[in-house]
């Protein structure tokens, strides 16, 4: 698909870490207009929601975020932005433990959880009936989407036109080694820190969880994973999780267009993960891949100098978009009789 603008990543911001860190370190912008709802879940919990009103009728946005992500994210923002460029709705998803306040169950979320997405698109699709919807996650919310659309096939709200995937972790496993790895183990602390926080305050209402100083005592995400999210979730191990909630093993059965845009420099992912990604995307035409050289994780930043940088992420998405709102909106013509 031809594309408005072609992305030359910015040579005032070199390699993959840079344009992983600009944008959590430098990046200013107005915060979206959006309303914060919570809405009750099945299962006694519940999950926030940033909410962007649009008019009635007007195409929708469901956005899911990355690991530790909220609000604040400048890539979250930057999407509820870029929706509101569109003159679209837009709902930020909050993964429980990621709002205003800890959830009550003893769960959290994970690169794997898909009935929270499930949930939430299918009460959007009923409230906004006549709206076709689009669905986006980045980093790990991508990995979520990618399951999720795999996990239903066509078992879709008939409103859903498009989905964009951004910087997946498409095999958790390597990615968790990858992270562990040189400058990369920056980002593992700093995920890492917030996470204990957070397993040391539910280990408190939940004491069977797991022993405080063992907690304290993590030093990886594969730790983490080990010892919380894999066995709090119903998953033998780390290695358990990562095998069950790789979005990699479930790219054969998305039947959504949906566009997957990585960068070979992602500083969290090995690139020989995008060239299985690749193969697999050979045999489902669905899958519309730009695997481009440079942009590091969920950067993608452009723009001829660092005062007038450009963000391409977003309005990528939002160009996706807008193409399959408006082949969703195109009424079919009868075909002609006597053609097949």
């Amino acid at each position: 698909m031809s594309t408005e603008v072609i992305y030359s990543p910015a040579w005032w911001i070199p390699g993959g870490h840079l344009q992983t860190l600009w944008g959590k370190l430098f990046r200013r912008q107005r915060p979206a207009p959006t309303v914060l709802e919570r809405w009750d879940t099945p299962d006694g919990d519940f999950v926030e929601l940033h909410r962007l009103s649009a008019k009635i009728g007007a195409p929708r946005v469901l956005i899911l975020h990355g690991l530790e992500g909220t609000v604040r994210s400048h890539y979250a923002q930057g999407l509820l932005n870029e929706a509101a460029r569109h003159g679209w709705g837009a709902d930020l998803l909050i993964f429980r433990s990621c709002g205003t306040e800890p959830n009550r169950t003893r769960r959290f979320y994970h690169s794997g959880e898909t009935t929270d997405t499930t949930f939430v698109l299918e009460r959007i699709a009923r409230e906004h009936d006549t709206s076709v919807l689009g669905i986006v996650g980045v980093s790990l919310g991508g990995n979520v989407l990618l399951k999720f659309l795999g996990e239903r096939g066509v078992d879709l709200p008939p409103q859903l036109a498009g989905a964009a995937a951004i910087s997946v972790p498409f095999d958790l496993a390597r990615s968790a080694i990858r992270i562990n790895h040189g400058f990369s183990r920056f980002y593992q602390r700093f995920f890492l820190s917030s996470l204990r926080q957070k397993a040391e305050a539910k280990a408190r209402r939940f004491p069977d969880i797991a022993p405080a100083y063992k907690i304290s005592g993590l030093r990886t995400l594969e730790d983490f994973d080990d010892l919380i999210t894999g066995p709090l979730h119903g998953f033998q191990n780390a290695q358990d999780y990562y095998r069950r909630s790789s979005s990699l093993r479930f790219l054969k059965d998305i039947r959504v267009e949906t566009l997957l845009l990585s960068a070979i420099d992602d500083p969290m992912l090995p690139p020989d993960v995008l060239d299985e990604v690749r193969a697999v995307a050979g045999q489902n035409p669905y899958l519309h891949l730009e695997f481009l050289a440079r942009g590091g994780h969920a950067g993608f930043i452009a723009g001829p100098w660092p005062w007038r940088p450009f963000y391409y992420a977003e309005y990528r998405v939002g160009e996706f978009f807008a193409a399959q709102f408006k082949r969703a909106s195109t009424p079919r013509q009868p075909a002609k009789q006597g053609s097949r």
